[in-house]
């Protein structure tokens, strides 16, 4: 029987939302995961997460509202307050004596980075290994910073998720050099080689183009908010250029947007250059390369009078559920980002066990999916 078996379900939801509160330094009123999401993620049923929801209530760590979800309470910071010297990252219930991993995140707010997660814990806990996990909130120093007080605390090898950043991080450099055990998640260093473990985002976008190319689409956008043009962008741009060539299309430059920053406030969509673009109806389908991006076009296409999908249709990369419960019809490409994190952590658990192995270097590229929901339809006719 594994470690994670032997914790009952209701705990190990228990313990995954104190990890999320504290974390993410979530304030009193800061709402909680939903029932559904958490339903979806655990993989039980809707007693499994109430009885939880109801013990983190009793400890006065969330607030129930009915009808309105679960929140951060006002007692939560002094219940859930580390103990004197213990670290304020989060570190796993197993035995002082199991080997510990850390994992390096830029962040824990959306369904991507959750299941991510979550794979990850699975595994480890599985083969008694315990995590503590260190977000770095997209910042260079804290990046470098959380992996110098991982190893200083013994961790026997790191899961990192790296941000994005022109510059290379230079302790993961050292850690290559000195043959320290790490595997990269998401994104990769180019020209720099080393464990690495992604979906395969050039197939990703292949296949969006070629789903909306079957519903007639042939003015179809590229989106992508990302600060810099990191690997990743650019292999699932490259995925799209090389899937409209291959249907003898023209590439329009102009399609390819991605200078432009993340739309903060709602109200604020009408002087954005995005929504200009959408109102002016210059394509009639958008593949957005996160899910908080393809909720926002979502947005300003519903403000600019134009209904989805009838009159635009929207692809988006991962599942855009983890922002608001109403977009889980949104056609997606899903990453399988449970079985990333799971495989992420079984592979740097190889390297930590065969140490003589750690010069050997490997990519894994998952096979993502499309899922086809309601936010992609035929071309609208003229």
């Amino acid at each position: 029987m594994s470690v994670n078996d032997r914790i009952p379900l209701y705990q190990q939801i228990q313990d995954y939302i104190k990890q999320v509160i504290a974390t993410e330094n979530m304030k009193p009123g800061d709402r909680i995961p939903t029932e559904k999401e958490l339903m979806d993620q655990f993989r039980v049923s809707k007693i499994t997460v109430a009885n939880a929801l109801t013990g983190l209530a009793n400890e006065k760590i969330i607030l129930r509202v009915p009808g309105k979800g679960s929140f951060v309470a006002k007692e939560a910071d002094a219940v859930l307050a580390p103990s004197a010297g213990e670290p304020a990252a989060r570190l796993n219930g197993i035995s002082e004596a199991a080997g510990l991993i850390g994992v390096i995140m830029p962040s824990i707010h959306d369904y991507f980075a959750i299941r991510l997660v979550e794979g990850i814990e699975r595994a480890l806990m599985n083969e008694g290994y315990r995590s503590m996990i260190i977000l770095t909130h997209g910042k260079l120093d804290k990046e470098q910073e959380a992996i110098k007080e991982l190893k200083s605390l013994g961790a026997e090898g790191l899961l990192i998720f790296p941000i994005d950043e022109e510059n290379y991080n230079e302790e993961i450099l050292g850690m290559k050099l000195a043959g320290f055990p790490f595997v990269l998640i998401d994104r990769y260093l180019p020209g720099v080689e080393t464990h690495y473990i992604a979906a395969d985002g050039r197939k990703g976008t292949q296949l969006a183009v070629e789903h909306l190319w079957e519903l007639g689409h042939r003015d179809i956008a590229i989106c992508s908010d990302s600060p810099l043009q990191t690997v990743t962008v650019q292999e699932r741009i490259e995925g799209y250029i090389d899937a409209l060539k291959n249907k003898g299309a023209l590439i329009n430059p102009a399609h390819m947007i991605t200078d432009f920053k993340p739309l903060s406030v709602l109200k604020d969509a009408e002087a954005h250059p995005l929504y200009r673009y959408i109102r002016n109806r210059m394509v009639t389908a958008y593949i957005s390369l996160n899910g908080r991006l393809g909720v926002q076009i979502y947005q300003m296409a519903r403000q600019a009078g134009l209904r989805v999908p009838e009159d635009v249709s929207i692809v988006s990369f991962d599942d855009p559920t983890s922002i608001v419960d109403e977009f889980s019809i949104f056609t997606h490409v899903k990453q399988f980002e449970r079985d990333m994190g799971y495989r992420a952590a079984m592979k740097l658990l190889d390297v930590v066990r065969n140490r003589e192995e750690v010069k050997h270097y490997g990519k894994m590229l998952i096979d993502p999916e499309l899922v086809v929901r309601q936010t992609s339809g035929p071309v609208p006719r003229t």
